[in-house]
């Protein structure tokens, strides 16, 4: 079977992987003249499946209007007249209740610990390098309120058995000895030993060139003009540089997925959201950190990667901006300064900014559509690198017709319609 698939990101390009080595042909297409440029290009590094958790919980509505107001804020709301936004706005609201976020959270950690068995097990298959490590994540709390709001994660992570540390003060500086030097106090922390990190761009690039070894075809710089269907099919995907037809077709373009999608009657509830990062070099490895560190009061992860420091975050709505405000800049930089003083050259630092494809309850939408030939892999938000390698077998199996190996019925775009 040939299986056309639109975006070259982590998830385009895990997606063909998997799709090639269960030997159909694969034609990957993408406006940019390179695989993971756009939101995979620099997240913040972080392989979490035990973190793996919708922004829609219970109390953020209140959270939410008070970062409003905070100098550093982890949500930056810019209204305005965008239909789109205010549905998506409105149905995350819906999902800030204890009973949804308890089936959402199981269903994105379920989908992400798969996933990071398949990325070890690609790992081990093929050598693939990326800056990885597997020293875990610790998710730090400054304040001991903010400690005493993890037992409702705590809970999920014991009915899934993934192991975890909580964690005092000496305990997070034990793991993470750079905190020694923290101009913060800590009130504690939660630390999940079987996460990983590495650079999501690195890990694309290297797996897309392994998938042209499989015969894996990239049609690079081709600006997708529409999907055009006919008779409950799609016949074939317009392009500036000419019509690609194929036996099956994969939507995996991120943010940019209910654009060209809108026009076939298919309503995605995905919206952009917008994150930031910079890179930072290392000038003292005794002060960086040695894997990934949440921020809680944040919402920013600090991350090494190599010689570098990948610090990332932020949740900010405002439709497809990617302008730098220097405000966002500042927020990045006073988390590692905070914490790691001294660790990197932040005058050094690379600012960047990506959107992520987010739906309203967290969970990305994976599976079948009304078409009988188009499918989607998307709106995996903030857990693209997460679940990327989970996400591309899950959708592997779907398209070639096998039973996939962790349930998947309710990560399809039929959920939206109860």
């Amino acid at each position: 079977m040939k299986v056309v698939i639109l975006g070259a990101g982590v998830i385009g390009v895990t997606s063909a992987w998997y799709l090639a080595r269960a030997g159909h042909e694969v034609v990957v297409v993408d406006r940019r003249d390179g695989p993971a440029l756009e939101t995979s290009f620099a997240n913040a590094g972080e392989i979490s499946p035990g973190y793996a958790s919708p922004w829609a919980a219970p109390g953020i509505p209140a959270k939410a209007l008070r970062w409003l107001f905070m100098r550093h804020a982890p949500l930056i709301v810019r209204p305005g007249f965008d239909p789109a936004m205010m549905r998506w706005l409105v149905a995350m609201l819906g999902n800030c209740t204890a009973r949804a976020y308890r089936v959402n959270k199981g269903r994105m950690v379920r989908l992400a610990e798969f996933s990071r068995d398949r990325l070890i097990e690609l790992r081990r298959e093929t050598g693939i390098r990326y800056d990885e490590r597997s020293q875990g994540t610790l998710q730090l709390f400054r304040r001991e309120k903010d400690l005493a709001g993890v037992t409702k994660d705590i809970e999920v992570l014991k009915a899934d058995g993934v192991p975890f540390e909580l964690l005092d003060a000496a305990g997070c500086i034990a793991a993470e000895p750079g905190l020694a030097n923290s101009a913060s106090p800590i009130a504690g922390g939660l630390r999940l030993p079987n996460d990983e990190t590495g650079d999501c761009f690195k890990f694309t690039t290297a797996l897309a060139e392994l998938a042209r070894t499989e015969g894996v075809r990239f049609l690079l710089n081709r600006r997708i003009e529409a999907i055009e269907a006919s008779g409950g099919r799609i016949i074939h995907v317009r392009t500036d540089r000419g019509d690609i037809k194929g036996d099956a077709y994969l939507a995996a373009l991120g943010s940019h997925s209910p654009l060209l999608l809108s026009p076939l009657g298919i309503r995605l509830p995905v919206y952009p959201v917008k994150g930031y990062s910079i890179t930072v070099p290392i000038i003292d490895p005794a002060r960086a950190p040695v894997s990934t560190l949440l921020d809680e009061s944040f919402k920013v992860a600090i991350t090494r990667l190599g010689d570098r420091i990948r610090v990332g975050g932020m949740a900010e709505i405002s439709g497809y901006s990617n302008d730098l405000p220097p405000a966002r800049r500042a927020t990045l930089d006073h988390c590692v300064g905070s914490l790691f003083p001294d660790a990197g050259d932040l005058s050094r630092a690379s600012f960047w900014s990506g959107l992520r494809p987010m739906t309203p309850d967290g969970t990305p939408v994976i599976g079948t559509t009304r078409y009988s030939n188009l499918f989607l892999n998307t709106g995996h938000g903030t857990l693209g690198w997460t679940m990327a390698c989970g996400s591309g077998h899950v959708i592997a199996d779907i398209i070639g017709g096998k039973r996939p190996a962790i349930e998947t019925a309710d990560l399809a775009i039929d959920r939206y319609r109860s």
